[in-house]
């Protein structure tokens, strides 16, 4: 005897949860093929250069046949976290004057009164512009690799060859102080090391006030060879305050005081048999930043730092036929001023050369002729003998020439080696280039060497009227030197094409799958008139699916992918539209079309200004985006309504939340914990934020409370909520609950347990997002209740769920976040924190990104699925259709989300050797693999809960 028929389809739902884990499981197996091909780096040799490499006789003339002589004694190297070039060029180099500006005064001036010893150079980075990256790249020589972005929270000791092997190798003593990640990736390389942890981004004074404990007085010792300090405060004050704020302008200020006394105590100790008697200083930026502090992507505010080189002895006045003087202006003293350009990627080598250390084994850069000049040591003539040169330029210009001819043999010899173990290399007529260009560079050194030195004494004169033969021998070797670099830059990562295909396929299998399970879903539950259903749902399924297409095509642009969150808005902009137009021909325009119209208008407005970017701190300065209106209130006006709008709109969110509560729940314990749960919530989140203002600064209570114990408390509930929510869901007997009310009650303790520290992550435009989400949801589920009452039809709207799920993508972007690195607010990580532990600030940072996007937009979804039922239907059939509808409406926006993944993918494989692959392709594509694997989890545990 057959099982009856109710109990076959109760049979079929409960195995749905089952196929969505298979889903994840198959989504799982795709991105790990494709990142595995896509993110598959150069092959980093674990080779390492050595004081006794020798190139083989013959290979290089006998000029160039060892490592260059030290030119520098000791080396000083202060890094300034995220240093804008515009923090050290003076303001005339710009076309109009910041705040933030001219406030380095003794950089310019060095840079002005000693032309022949300072000089301000502009850096090029390469992207991605991360610290990680950064500091791997200008230690090895290397170029920066993607896959270190997922390490920038625990970077990895280097094994690569460094500068920092070398030294230690080499006999030199280094002393670091700042920034604990130096001691990450160099873990046993310093003699001396005072390292403070660098990841609380609220935290502007503990690494430089450590810093500066230390730095002066280990300039007045004798243990060591070379010193590096690593400010962070002007990259945190970025981070959480942006560039034009008040506390960046003090870090600047306080920076030129502590660099005030770094100068003068190398100054006065660089007499005559002193310790700084043959020091070089160096200060130096890792990356730039963005105007509201964001940096690791390829933007030239994020590439661009600074680099200022000083030497307390002088060279002589020969240096300024090398230094560029192209690059000219008065500063505000009416003093001039030239800067120069370089690469990072010439750091590594520069600094081997200066300190006469073998080159890393990795290294491509090209040991940099200004930065190599500034160093006094580098115009000693050390060409003893009948062929001595008596002019400085070209003994200088013949030194140079040899430390060029030792650095192209060094990179021809990685060049080799890479090619013969890499798997896939460089293509073989590039390297048939290279090796013609660097035969060439060797060929005409016999004709350098032969050139005899001038007895002339101009030292002013320009570089190549001084020796053309010496000229073009330099000329050569930096042709070589720069092609390799671009030819590295263009195609140094390794795509595994089989794995990318596969992977790729994969997806496009999943898709394929879930659109059947779709159609069969469908078949489950069918109406009795099928005519009049497919009537119905063919057309939306059309128009949903011309809105997934249409934003799914749009990834192949990359000023698309920039505009991702107008993109969605003008989507679901559109869909608003349709259904209002649909409405107004059915004579039935409801007031939920216009505020759905009237809501996507304040969206846009949002996603424009970028809430939590424009406003990174409460008060507003008169260039802000909405200094206009504070004009006709007055600024401080304004700055004291920011400071209490946003905690009476957080009364406002909480009363809506607590009202919809009493009405949802219906047991006693669990009602009364709920509320009392959310309530405590979110005076917690109140008392937060008035900690943070001015009007509460005084108040000792609402300080020590609100800072830290508050979002930890927020955060506590949160937990207990979850895991109540859980057991709940296991343990209650809800069977004598009719279906609308039991799914009510699971989703609102749920979304209650969620969204107290979702809001408190999101700060201060927390109440706003609040109720433009509920707003929005709650137009979404009238007008299909409106349609699906109208109808009578059992399926889910598809048009519903695409708009629900571009709503949660214009959340994203109107919570400030974009699908880049530097679009994380790494500063939610430490809300109600001081110390950095991985695991927990982890958590905190993936709430904060995908709370509003993935987390409450699915686990809210079946809100869609059972509103517009009659409670009067018989209960049995009523939970069946309401399982389904769950079910499909899971699928559906599992489904979108899948399409929209798989289109991403397709574009990176097509973009993969564009421009801007690094710098904006491939976090698209890793913002959608994390956030497709989210949302199949959520997915998943979304279909137990509910079913």
């Amino acid at each position: 005897m057959s099982p009856p028929a109710s109990h076959r389809r109760r049979s079929r739902l409960l195995s749905w949860p089952l196929l969505f884990v298979a889903i994840l499981v198959v989504h799982s197996l795709a991105v790990y093929l494709f990142t595995r091909g896509f993110l598959l780096t150069r092959t980093e040799l674990d080779l390492h250069s050595s004081r006794d490499d020798r190139p083989p006789q013959g290979d290089v003339p006998t000029g160039c046949a060892s490592w260059p002589a030290r030119a520098v004694d000791r080396l000083v190297i202060i890094v300034l976290d995220a240093l804008r070039f515009d923090f050290v060029a003076p303001s005339t180099f710009f076309p109009e004057k910041h705040p933030w500006m001219d406030k380095l005064q003794v950089l310019q001036k060095l840079a002005a009164n000693e032309k022949t010893s300072a000089r301000i150079f502009k850096a090029l980075a390469d992207p991605p512009t991360t610290s990680l990256q950064r500091l791997k790249a200008l230690t090895t020589g290397g170029l920066p690799t993607f896959i270190d972005v997922g390490n920038s929270f625990g970077a990895p000791a280097i094994v690569e060859d460094n500068i920092m092997h070398q030294l230690v190798k080499n006999g030199k003593r280094v002393v670091m102080m700042g920034d604990d990640t130096w001691i990450q990736l160099y873990p046993e390389h310093f003699n001396k090391s005072f390292p403070y942890p660098s990841f609380n981004v609220k935290d502007l004074d503990t690494v430089d006030n450590g810093v500066i404990e230390h730095l002066l007085p280990s300039l007045h010792k004798n243990d060591w060879d070379v010193l590096i300090a690593h400010f962070l405060g002007v990259d945190h004050a970025g981070h959480i305050f942006g560039v034009d704020s008040t506390p960046m302008i003090h870090k600047l200020e306080q920076y030129n005081k502590i660099l005030e006394g770094v100068i003068d105590t190398l100054r006065s100790l660089s007499k005559p048999g002193g310790i700084h008697e043959n020091t070089l200083l160096l200060v130096m930026g890792d990356h730039g930043q963005t105007l509201n502090g964001d940096h690791g992507g390829g933007t030239a505010e994020e590439v661009e730092t600074s680099l200022f080189a000083w030497s307390p002895k002088t060279p002589p006045d020969a240096v300024l036929s090398v230094l560029d003087g192209s690059s000219c202006n008065v500063d505000l003293h009416g003093k001039e001023v030239c800067i120069s350009t370089m690469q990072q990627l010439d750091f590594a080598a520069t600094i081997s050369a200066l300190l006469g250390i073998p080159f890393p084994f990795g290294s491509i850069g090209r040991v940099n002729p200004e930065l190599y000049a500034l160093s006094t040591g580098t115009w000693v003539n050390h060409r003893m003998g009948t062929d001595a040169c008596t002019n400085d330029l070209e003994a200088w210009m013949m030194r140079y020439s040899e430390v060029l001819c030792v650095n192209c043999w060094q990179v021809k010899r990685y060049i080799d080696q890479y090619s013969s173990t890499s798997v896939i290399g460089f293509p073989s007529e590039d390297l048939q280039h290279i090796t013609n260009l660097y035969s060439r560079a060797q060929t005409n050194w016999s004709a350098s060497l032969r050139t005899t030195c001038s007895s002339e004494t101009g030292s002013q004169q320009k570089l190549e009227e001084k020796d053309p033969v010496l000229l073009q021998q330099i000329d050569a070797y930096t042709v070589f030197l720069q092609t390799f670099a671009k030819l590295a830059r263009s195609a140094w990562t390794e795509f595994d094409l089989w794995s990318m295909c596969i992977g790729l396929l994969l997806m496009i299998l999943s898709v394929i799958i879930q659109a059947c399970m779709l159609v069969k879903l469908n078949t489950i539950c069918q109406p009795s008139d099928q005519k009049k259903a497919s009537s119905s749902i063919i057309p939306k399924l059309s128009f949903a699916f011309a809105l997934v297409a249409i934003r799914a095509a749009s990834f192949l642009s990359n000023s698309y992918i920039l505009a991702e969150g107008k993109v969605a808005n003008f989507l679901l902009a559109t869909s608003c539209i349709t259904s209002a137009w649909h409405s107004m021909v059915k004579g039935k325009f409801s007031v939920e079309n216009f505020v759905f119209l009237l809501l996507n208008i304040f969206v846009r407005f949002g996603i424009e200004i970028g809430m939590s970017k424009q406003l990174p701190a409460p008060a507003i300065t008169k260039d802000h985006s909405v200094g206009a209106i504070c004009k006709i209130f007055g600024f401080n006006s304004c700055n004291i309504l920011l400071e209490i709008f946003p905690i009476i709109s957080l009364a406002l969110v909480a009363y809506i939340i607590l009202r919809c509560l009493s009405h949802a729940i219906c047991q006693r314990f669990l009602k009364y914990f709920v509320l009392s749960g959310t309530l405590v919530s979110h005076v917690s989140i109140g008392f937060h934020w008035a900690s943070e203002t001015a009007l509460f600064s005084h108040t000792g209570i609402v300080q020590e409370f609100g800072r830290s114990l508050a979002p930890r408390l927020v955060y506590a509930i949160g937990g207990l909520s979850v895991a109540i929510s859980a057991l709940y869901r296991i343990f209650s007997l809800t069977d004598h609950l009719k279906m609308n009310k039991r799914i009510t009650i699971l989703s609102a303790v749920v979304l209650c347990s969620w969204s107290p520290t979702i809001l408190m992550l999101l700060g201060r435009q927390a109440p706003f997002v609040a109720l433009i989400c509920m707003t929005g949801a709650w137009c979404i589920i009238k007008l299909q209740q409106k349609h699906q009452k109208e109808s009578q039809l059992s399926f889910a709207d598809p048009v519903s769920v695409i708009q629900w799920s571009l709503l949660a993508v214009c959340l994203f972007y109107l919570t400030g976040h974009w699908c880049t690195f530097d679009g994380l607010r790494y500063g939610a990580a430490f809300i109600g924190f001081d110390h950095f532990h991985i695991i927990r600030q982890g958590l905190l940072l993936s709430i904060d990104t995908f709370g509003v996007s993935h987390i409450l937009p699915i686990l809210s979804l079946p809100f869609i699925a059972m509103l517009w039922y009659n409670t009067t239907s018989k209960d049995n059939k009523l939970k069946d259709v309401i399982l389904n509808n769950i079910t499909q409406v899971l699928l559906m926006y599992g489904l979108i989300t899948a399409i929209t993944c798989t289109l991403t993918i397709i574009c990176v494989n097509i973009q993969r050797r564009h421009l801007m692959v690094w710098g904006l392709f491939a976090p698209k594509y890793v913002f959608d693999a994390i956030g497709l694997l989210l949302t199949d989890l959520l997915i998943c545990l979304a279909s137990l809960y509910y079913s």
